[in-house]
């Protein structure tokens, strides 16, 4: 059993800030990549971060500059960090992360729940 579970999301103004959190857990026996998804109502999934497992990170130009990835290995915990935030950043944020487990020798993609990020006056 795994669980891949988020938080941080919420209301922010523009040009504020949120980070969130992503946390995996349970029968974990190498994780690999991590990441980040958002949707927004309306549209499809959408990519907006991912980091390996050597902590090289990666956002998708409609972020750059104000999104960074970071990564907790003894944690097995990512980060979000999100500066200067947009009303088109609202949606709901997912994390996903590939993880092997301690039965399996190959790794699967394990998916959060979700959390909702707001950006409104």
């Amino acid at each position: 059993q795994v669980q891949v579970v988020e938080s941080g999301g919420g209301l922010m103004q523009p040009g504020g800030s949120l980070r969130l959190s992503c946390a995996a857990s349970g029968s974990i026996f190498k994780i690999y990549g991590m990441g980040w998804y958002r949707q927004a109502p309306g549209k499809q999934r959408e990519l907006v971060a991912r980091i390996s497992s050597g902590g090289i990170s990666y956002v998708v130009d409609s972020v750059k500059g104000r999104f960074t990835m970071s990564r907790d290995n003894a944690k097995n915990t990512v980060y979000l960090q999100m500066n200067s935030l947009k009303p088109e950043d609202t949606a709901v944020y997912y994390c996903y992360a590939d993880i092997a487990t301690i039965t399996s020798t190959t790794s699967s993609r394990y998916w959060g729940q979700g959390t909702q990020v707001t950006v409104s006056s």
